[in-house]
């Protein structure tokens, strides 16, 4: 199999993965002891507690759209600034569907290790997003 750079890997996360919903990529991605912390407050270890995670999110909102903005690469490390956009049409997590079209930013930083993605820490804007979905605190859906 090729093997990608860093940047790359970032590329195909959010393309690949997220946007186009290819699961598939997790095995290709990321390392069996994958660690993930996600703006909702969330940390999975591994790669089925990621996809548990993943498959929350694109539940509650399926047409959720991830685009880049810009990347930085220093040794093994990549941070993305991300947008993020959907409709809320599903259960998200404890909260019902809202119907409400969402819309905000992100942080992501990645960390690898023998050419894998080995650490995931998102840090997207929460405040928004409360407003846009009428929800006081994200944790109450969690």
């Amino acid at each position: 199999m090729k093997s990608f750079s860093y940047k790359e890997q970032v590329v195909l996360y959010y393309e690949e993965l997220w946007n186009e919903k290819n699961k598939e990529y997790i095995d290709i991605l990321f390392d069996d002891n994958i660690t993930f912390r996600g703006s909702l407050n969330i940390e999975t270890k591994g790669k089925k507690g990621f996809e548990t995670y993943f498959d929350n999110l694109t539940r509650g909102v399926p047409d959720l759209y991830h685009g880049i903005e810009v990347m930085v690469c220093e040794k093994n490390l990549v941070s993305a600034r991300v947008y993020y956009h959907g409709v809320h049409s599903g259960k998200l997590f404890e909260l019902e569907p809202t119907g409400k079209t969402i819309r905000y930013t992100g942080a992501s930083f990645f960390k690898f290790y023998n050419n894998k993605i080995i650490d995931i820490w998102v840090l997207g804007d929460l405040i928004n997003l409360q407003k846009q979905l009428n929800v006081l605190d994200m944790k109450n859906i969690m």
